[in-house]
């Protein structure tokens, strides 16, 4: 939260994540108070990167990156998986 990724670091995020892109955007009370349509971003990085760059309270965490590989840590076994 005090090093928010910038642009590059999300699009390489993305570019590797493992899970569906909209999956990186939290749909907690923040999303909500937004009025932000979840539907927005079903497949659409572009909309995920854009939302993750105004809100950076809105990325999912943890997010765990192994070389070009990256995964939602959720639930913790996932992140042994990737790391094992």
């Amino acid at each position: 939260m005090k090093t928010p990724p910038d642009r590059e670091a999300l699009q390489a995020i993305v570019d590797g994540l493992e899970d569906p892109v909209e999956d990186l955007v939290r749909k907690d009370s923040v999303f909500k108070k937004l009025e932000l349509n979840p539907d927005d971003f079903v497949g659409n990085a572009e909309a995920v990167i854009d939302i993750l760059l105004q809100k950076k309270a809105l990325l999912q965490r943890p997010v765990v990156v192994k070389g070009k590989k990256a995964i939602i840590g959720r639930p913790k076994t996932r992140i042994a998986e990737l790391l094992g």
